[in-house]
């Protein structure tokens, strides 16, 4: 589904995630491999990370400059709006429009500039969104369902931005010098319930959620819960194959409305050993607080991204006030230039935010695997998420600092393989079982090895 980039822009925490490790308990033994040649011996041989295929090579060093024309295209649309006096001409028309109502002024302002930046943004998403998905073979969508979805998101992010920017210029009216400060503070509750409500109204506008189609499956993934104590975990199936072939899975929503989403793409793609393991890693995200924490600590984020937009906002102002065409940040018109401002802002506040995703998201990889003990099946799903997705297993230099918010491919094959504590060799830290002895049987008797 489309970001939001102007609640993005009011809540930049969206990108980060905290690091959280729980204590562990003893865990027992492992049996003695068997025989060389039998299967339970080829399963604890270390999976090797497989070599991108020339065509992930090229799709991803496409993206990597893909991602730097975005960066570049996020600055520079806005800033040619906000000192070409556009900015200001549009806000004039808006206020005409809402004949001085400044509420009206702020909605229609932004609905104006957000129609306006999906105009000119539209050559540049089409070739990323569509032909270029389709040339590497990654997407199933029609031409028709790529221009709703895009239709769609557009009107979703007026509304959205729309009422954060109600809420924006209203700290800026009534606390020019503070307003960071308390937009900062105010982005907890307003990610908090952006995340409640996107599950249930926001996600079915694009894909049908539902119940997942293999029974089976399903109840080992609910074994699977229990064990790992969450009571009443609601799993959804959602048909991601009418838009891609990638794979994927994700926890999403917050309190009534969290829930754990698996692609139909993974369930066709993955064996169920495979996928019980990324259910785990979804599972350690939702046991280990993640996504509590992400809203509570967003104000660590949001509060100095925003002094920095409120800062350069000034002084910009004051040395160009009669190109720009309005006086204060107060002005609707001074939009195009704040969000433009914190495009800056957050590449300079992406890399230590990304590094704590990078290890929470580690965390959950722990806990699947202390979860779960299935370490051959743990690896081999990273192996075919980068098959499928045309990944590759190691990061450079700029996608590690600026864009991973997750471990590299290989990175997580490597500590698959090297990860058990179960054999005794190291000490688990994530995960605390509830019923730690029967509750691996039990999960797992349903999931026989080879099915």
């Amino acid at each position: 589904m489309p970001r939001f980039r102007t609640i993005a822009f009011l809540i930049p925490a969206l990108l980060a995630g905290f690091l959280l490790a729980l204590p562990g308990t003893t865990w027992p033994q492992a049996e003695t491999p068997g025989a060389p040649g039998d299967p339970a011996r080829a399963e604890v041989a270390p999976v090797p990370v497989p070599e991108p295929t020339p065509l992930a090579v090229q799709y991803h060093r496409t993206g990597e400059w893909l991602w730097l024309l975005n960066q570049i295209w996020a600055i520079a649309i806005p800033g040619l709006i906000a000192f070409s006096g556009l900015s200001s001409r549009i806000e004039r028309l808006t206020r005409s429009l809402a004949r001085g109502n400044r509420a009206g002024t702020i909605f229609l302002f932004i609905a104006a500039y957000l129609a306006l930046v999906f105009v000119l943004s539209l050559p540049l998403a089409y070739y990323q969104g569509f032909v270029r998905a389709h040339a590497y073979g990654l997407s199933n969508q029609t031409l028709g369902r790529w221009s709703y979805n895009r239709v769609v998101g557009l009107g979703v992010d007026m509304i959205g931005s729309g009422i954060v920017g109600l809420i924006a210029y209203s700290l800026l009216t009534n606390s020019p010098r503070r307003w960071w400060l308390y937009l900062g503070l105010a982005s907890a509750p307003m990610l908090a319930l952006v995340m409640l409500i996107v599950p249930v109204w926001i996600d079915p506008l694009f894909n049908h959620y539902g119940p997942m189609k293999n029974a089976e499956l399903e109840r080992s993934i609910l074994d699977l819960a229990g064990r790992a104590g969450i009571e009443g975990s609601r799993v959804f199936e959602v048909d991601k194959s009418i838009d891609t072939k990638t794979v994927n899975a994700n926890v999403t929503g917050l309190l009534s409305t969290k829930r754990i989403v698996l692609w139909d793409t993974l369930i066709a793609r993955l064996e169920p050993r495979e996928i019980l393991v990324v259910m785990g890693h979804e599972m350690g995200h939702y046991m280990m607080g993640h996504v509590i924490r992400t809203v509570a600590l967003a104000p660590l984020v949001a509060i100095p991204g925003l002094f920095l937009v409120n800062w350069w906002g000034l002084k910009l102002l004051g040395r160009y006030r009669s190109r720009l065409g309005f006086e204060r940040l107060s002005d609707p018109a001074s939009a195009p230039l704040l969000l433009m401002l914190f495009e800056v802002a957050s590449l300079i506040l992406s890399p230590p935010a990304l590094a704590y995703s990078r290890a929470q998201e580690h965390d959950a990889d722990r806990y699947a695997l202390e979860l779960t003990r299935d370490n051959h099946a743990a690896a081999m799903a990273f192996v075919k998420l980068q098959t499928e997705n045309l990944g590759v297993p190691r990061h450079g230099l700029i996608t590690q600092v600026f864009r991973a918010s997750h471990p590299s491919l290989g990175d997580r094959i490597d500590f698959c393989n090297s990860y058990h504590p179960w054999r005794g060799d190291s000490a688990p830290r994530a995960f605390r079982a509830r019923g730690q002895e029967a509750g691996v049987s039990a999960t797992m008797e349903h999931i026989a090895p080879g099915t």
